[in-house]
């Protein structure tokens, strides 16, 4: 049960409460850890909440404070942000990972020097229709399917659509928000793990939103997805993060390249080199197979295409980051 304890700094409130808790779902059924999640030791701990609005952008003072899995919001329609911490992983999969694809390799160790900040969810229609309602994102809708909008995923959106939400949303904030990485991205999927999913080596419905119909290698089956799911559904993952794999494909920064090379960065930056006119994307889809919620599954599409497979997340530096 969830206790908050309210903490007035200045201009700052600041809410303390355990790691699963969060502003925008505090009265939803969908963020408990599924019993898969719980056994993997999923671990809990005392994150801090802030929300400087009206003091915007979040002072370097606060940012200096911040710990991992600790989050903000640095104005009413903004994403909450999550704390990500420094570290290093193994990125790519290896050769003995089932239904592993080319491209996947060579294996290679990446260097994340700073801790970041992460969406705590895919940006949402609620906070892209902020966007069209101050004026921004050039009158672009997405598309929603016929799913719904609010708490559902943005999605129907282009690389380059996204690009005119992170000029409104880091002109709204005041600080500069962008699309992750690759690297950063496969990083804070896997959240320190190892094993095909970052919830373990098979994936079910009480996982993620995919198409239980393909399972993967041991998997059991289940049943088609019916659609995509409102952005706080299943459990989050050891970062606190919420569907990294499945329900939708999320954009990166990175141009297309078929396989690792020595010219990838290694410190978690963005490989520019390549075909640009084609991003990378990762997560899976509602409708897709499992294979494709994998950590390491790599995924590229035309930078102008707008089909409602994709949909992003936000990241932003800490620029008082030691």
């Amino acid at each position: 049960m969830t206790v908050p304890l309210f903490v007035r700094l200045g201009a700052l409130a600041l809410v303390l409460c355990s790691a699963a808790c969060s502003p925008d779902n505090s009265n939803s059924n969908t963020s408990k850890a599924s019993p898969r999640a719980e056994a993997a030791g999923q671990p809990v701990s005392t994150a801090r909440q802030i929300q400087p609005w009206g003091q915007l952008p979040l002072s370097a003072e606060t940012e200096t404070t911040l710990k991992a899995r600790d989050s903000f919001k640095e104005c009413p329609e903004c994403p909450e942000m999550v704390v990500v911490p420094a570290g290093s992983f193994m990125m790519g999969t290896p050769a003995d990972e089932p239904v592993r694809h080319n491209g996947e390799d060579p294996v290679h160790r990446v260097t994340i020097a700073k801790p970041f900040a992460v969406g705590r969810f895919a940006v949402t229609f609620d906070e892209w229709d902020a966007c069209l309602a101050d004026g921004g994102c050039n009158g672009i809708t997405g598309k929603d399917g016929g799913f719904g909008r609010g708490r559902m995923p943005a999605q129907g959106l282009s690389y380059d659509d996204v690009q005119t939400y992170l000029v409104w949303i880091s002109k709204k904030a005041g600080r500069t928000y962008r699309l992750p990485s690759e690297s950063e991205r496969e990083y804070f999927t896997r959240a320190g793990t190892t094993t095909p999913f970052w919830f373990g080596k098979i994936a079910t419905q009480q996982d993620a939103n995919y198409d239980a119909w393909m399972p993967y290698a041991e998997s059991p089956r289940g049943e088609t997805s019916k659609g995509p799911k409102p952005v706080d559904s299943y459990a989050p993952n050891p970062f606190g993060l919420y569907q990294v794999s499945g329900n939708i494909f999320e954009w990166t920064q990175d141009c297309f390249n078929k396989r690792y090379n020595e010219d990838k960065p290694s410190d978690g930056r963005p490989w520019l080199d390549g075909d640009c006119s084609k991003r990378m994307t990762r997560g899976g889809r509602w409708s897709f197979a499992a294979n494709m919620l994998r950590s390491g599954y790599r995924n590229a599409e035309s930078a102008d295409f707008a089909g409602t497979v994709y949909g992003f997340r936000v990241v932003r530096d800490l620029t008082a980051a030691q």
